[in-house]
């Protein structure tokens, strides 16, 4: 299992997984599996019982001593809410233990209307999801939220986002928990897409670059197992690099010539506008090319190799194992064929000799399965707690102890 896949070792997450997946089925295969102390097994076992995550019940075969009793996780043992927010859509859903979606629902907002009316547009919608899981015999455990813009790590603070008035060092974190009374995680909207993908569909790969292409443009860097957030929450962002062919256009982040001012959803759109063709919206670009539109074909195509110039220098400089290509941009094939000849036309032989250059498997569930599972992850052995029960101060996760 690659490293950071289902939680650090010895962790809530990866202790569900073993009993989950048969690799362990009472305390002593645990601690023969994660080569603790028995006593620290014991504990974080009873903390699991206690949250109503696993059971223990029964007598398994005996070794030679006594007869053990046997682990399993609860059908219902628990779901994380999960909302990936999008600049004018949002998609929400749960996440089970096992990384399925449940109830999954898109609906339109506009993130730019500022903070509070999305704060009350959110905390509604979380509230009517977390009825439809208690309606279904499920514990809330949690809600993770995925951010299209940086985010600081481990405090849920926004940070410098383009094209949002009002959302700079918003602590989103802090209010959403305090206004639903759950645990709540934010996150990167691209880094929690690449946490999804990663544990979600490719938990054997420890490298990996995730792009998310639609009306902007980011990606999450997964390195040794492990999502890279950056000092400051700001890895991944490829939108704003600056390339050539974007000359002096001016961007949304104050500077000019970044990648996204010639290959996001919202440039190809205004260039066919320039064109004379009305184009509402990414959707519409895409039936466009889908339906052999020149003019878009050739705008997407062109984009890709905008994107691929980027991503050129992250593999050349990160060496992942693949790089998926995700976001509703990432639908259109001629987009992802020029990408990918980019990168083979421009990178070191040596750094693309094994590597995978391919669509998301996740698909749009990518950024829920990431914001879910990390919220489970961190809140996993929490007691439950119903949404909209009196909030208690929220602190960093648990530092897990190591062997």
């Amino acid at each position: 299992m690659a490293s950071g896949a289902h939680g650090e070792p010895g962790s809530a997450q990866h202790i569900v997984h073993l009993v989950s997946s048969g690799a362990a089925t009472s305390r002593a295969d645990l601690v023969r599996e994660l080569g603790l102390a028995p006593s620290t097994v014991s504990l974080r076992v009873q903390d699991l019982v206690a949250a109503g995550v696993l059971t223990e019940s029964g007598e398994g075969a005996s070794r030679g001593g006594r007869r053990p009793r046997l682990l399993r996780v609860r059908t219902q043992g628990g779901v994380a809410l999960a909302a990936d927010l999008g600049s004018h859509h949002a998609r929400l859903g749960a996440v089970d233990l096992g990384g399925g979606v449940l109830d999954p629902v898109d609906l339109p907002h506009d993130i730019t209307a500022g903070p509070e009316p999305v704060v009350d547009w959110l905390c509604d919608r979380v509230a009517e999801l977390a009825a439809r899981q208690s309606a279904a015999g499920r514990t809330v455990r949690a809600l993770g939220v995925a951010f299209p813009g940086p985010v600081r790590p481990g405090e849920g603070c926004v940070l410098s986002p383009s094209r949002m008035p009002g959302w700079h060092r918003f602590p989103l974190r802090d209010v959403l928990a305090d206004r639903l009374g759950l645990p709540v995680t934010v996150e990167n909207d691209a880094t929690m897409m690449a946490v999804g993908e990663h544990r979600a569909a490719r938990p054997e790969l420890d490298h990996l670059v995730v792009v998310k292409a639609g009306r902007g443009i980011g990606s999450g860097v997964i390195a040794a197992g492990r999502p890279h957030d950056g000092a400051n929450g700001a890895a991944g962002d490829i939108s704003h690099v600056r390339i050539e062919a974007a000359g002096e256009r001016p961007c949304s982040c104050g500077n000019i010539g970044c990648l996204e001012t010639v290959a996001s959803g919202a440039a190809l759109i205004r260039e066919l506008a320039a064109q004379g063709v009305d184009v509402g919206s990414t959707s519409e670009l895409l039936r466009l090319v889908a339906d052999g539109d020149p003019r878009a074909t050739t705008l997407v195509r062109t984009a890709g190799r905008h994107i691929g110039t980027v991503l050129s220098v992250v593999v050349n400089f990160f060496n992942p194992q693949a790089v998926a290509l995700g976001g509703v941009l990432a639908t259109a094939e001629p987009l992802v064929a020029a990408v990918r000849g980019v990168l083979y036309e421009r990178c070191l032989p040596l750094a693309t000799a094994d590597l995978e250059i391919t669509t998301t498997v996740t698909g749009p569930d990518a950024g829920l399965l990431g914001a879910g599972l990390t919220a489970l992850r961190q809140h996993l052995a929490a007691p439950p707690r119903e949404p909209g029960a009196p909030p208690r101060e929220q602190s960093a996760p648990r530092q897990e102890e190591s062997a």
